[in-house]
């Protein structure tokens, strides 16, 4: 299953959320606004970087979305 960590606020964060269901690819939303764990979860994988979205498929990590995949 696929993690898509971001904020609601966030165009990007949206935009991958709706790409993934239009593709019917499986995927959890993580909004690291509302636990401060999903942040810090969200940061290991992103290697520190504080940007949204932060997109795991399996091993590939992906920072930001701009567009299908």
């Amino acid at each position: 299953m696929v993690l898509i960590f971001g904020k609601d606020t966030c165009p990007y964060t949206q935009a991958a959320r709706d790409d993934y269901a239009k593709r019917k690819v499986a995927f959890e939303y993580v909004n690291v606004k509302k636990n401060p764990a999903d942040l810090e979860r969200m940061l290991k994988y992103s290697g520190g970087r504080r940007e949204v979205p932060v997109i795991v498929d399996g091993r590939k990590v992906t920072i930001g979305f701009a567009g299908g995949t």
